[in-house]
Order: structure tokens, then C-alpha cells, then sequence
């Protein structure tokens, strides 16, 4: 295997499958179902989820809402989010933790760097829920502060698209897609893979950054066992 630990990245979106909003249960169902093919690997796996299924921050206040209330309001969309993939996993025999970095103490474990560790250690797969537990603060941010706290080999982000392209795909048929781009590069060229704070705290820890399709079967193994899918951003 070419990683022993990852950092999956998910969007809300993602979890909507063909609906508008909320949760898809077999969206939510292939996603545990892909998961358990590295799981069974013995790869060690910590999930970031987003929440923009369900609430915004950046949306609300652009309508005029408080965008601190926006993103906290946010953070608890990731923990709805966090707790539905946290059952999926575990329908399929995962054993599974959920930790947040805003204290729900019912529901879940405060985020704690070294018991994450352990329990991923001991073969657990560990939902990080509420992003970085702060506004302005995204997801993907928070993907990358989790990734580089327990030393994951990887930031896997999991999108609708096949990798980085030179322009958006969904627009012009004829743009090129990257099989390896370096950070430098991808900002010389203003391409947008995750927004400039997430981008510049992998960039600054070394810490590379792989996007791929998610929703095509067999692409999280493949990557994992060293195949070339999706866009590596490295040094």
C-alpha cells in the first residue's frame, strides 16, 4: 500500500446524491461500502465531512445572517453529517469514532489529538466533525489541520470531478486535466483546489493533497494501492 494512513476529505454535497438537500442513505451506503475496501487493507482512515448538504455559513450571510452564527450553525450540519456516515460505517462491521472540536458530549468525543491517534492506532476509523471548532474556518481547512495534527500521509479529497483541470471541465470540453501539479503551480496558474488558507497550511507542512472522483467504484482502493487517479498537489 502506498499510504498506512489517510485523511479523507468529503463534501456535504457529496452525501445529497441525485436529491437537493440532506443525506442520501445510498450515497451515504457506497461511501461506507468504499471505505471498508481499504479499511479491510489495514489503512488507517480519519474523515473530515463538510456541511454544505444541509447549511452554509458563506450562504446565510450572504442573505444577510451573521456569518459567526452562519458557520456555527455550519460546524453542527458537519456533526448531522459526521453521524449518518458514522452509522453507515457501521452497518457494514466498521467500528468507528466521531470527535468534534465543539463539545457535544452526548453525541460524540471532544476532538483530542492523542486519543484520535490511538484509535486509529487500534484500527477505529475517526469522523472529525464541527471543522477547526472556529468561523471563517472551512472544512477543507480543517481537513488539512486534522491531517497534518496526526501525521496522515495524505489529504485524499474525495469531489464530483476526476482531478485538476486547467479550466473547469464542466464548462469547456477541452480542458486538460493534471495528473501532477505542484503547489507553486497550482497558484501560479489560480486554479482552485481548496481555498488559499487550506491550500498554503499543506503546502507549508508538506503534506500532499490527492483529488479524485469519489463517486466512481474502486477509486479510493486504487489510490491507496499507488495507481494514478485523480491530481497529486505536491511539492
Amino acid at each position: 500500500m502506498k499510504y498506512k494512513r489517510i485523511l479523507l476529505k468529503l463534501s456535504g454535497e457529496a452525501l445529497m446524491g441525485d436529491r437537493q438537500y440532506g443525506i442520501d442513505p445510498v450515497r451515504l451506503a457506497e461511501y461506507a461500502e468504499e471505505i471498508k475496501k481499504i479499511h479491510d487493507k489495514g489503512i488507517e482512515i480519519a474523515i473530515v465531512i463538510g456541511g454544505g448538504n444541509i447549511f452554509r455559513g458563506v450562504a446565510g450571510a450572504s442573505n444577510g445572517m451573521d456569518r459567526v452564527q452562519g458557520d456555527y450553525m455550519g460546524m453542527l450540519a458537519t456533526v448531522i453529517n459526521g453521524m449518518a456516515l458514522q452509522g453507515a460505517l457501521e452497518d457494514k462491521g466498521m467500528l468507528t469514532r466521531l470527535q468534534t472540536a465543539l463539545k457535544i458530549e452526548a453525541i460524540a468525543e471532544p476532538y483530542i489529538k492523542r486519543r484520535a491517534v490511538r484509535h486509529l492506532e487500534k484500527g477505529r476509523i475517526v469522523i472529525f466533525g464541527a471543522g477547526t471548532g472556529n468561523p471563517y474556518f472551512t472544512t477543507d481547512t480543517a481537513a488539512v489541520l486534522r491531517g497534518v495534527e496526526i501525521h496522515a500521509d495524505v489529504i485524499l479529497k474525495g469531489t464530483r470531478v476526476d482531478g485538476v483541470y486547467d479550466s473547469d471541465p464542466e464548462k469547456n470540453a477541452a480542458a486538460v486535466k493534471f495528473d501532477f501539479i505542484s503547489f507553486d503551480d497550482v497558484i501560479s496558474k489560480g486554479l482552485n483546489v481548496m481555498d488559499s488558507t487550506a491550500f498554503t497550511l499543506s503546502q507549508e507542512n508538506k503534506l500532499p493533497i490527492v483529488i479524485f472522483d469519489m463517486n466512481k467504484q474502486g477509486n479510493l482502493l486504487k489510490i491507496c494501492e499507488g495507481e494514478n487517479i485523480g491530481t497529486e498537489v505536491n511539492i
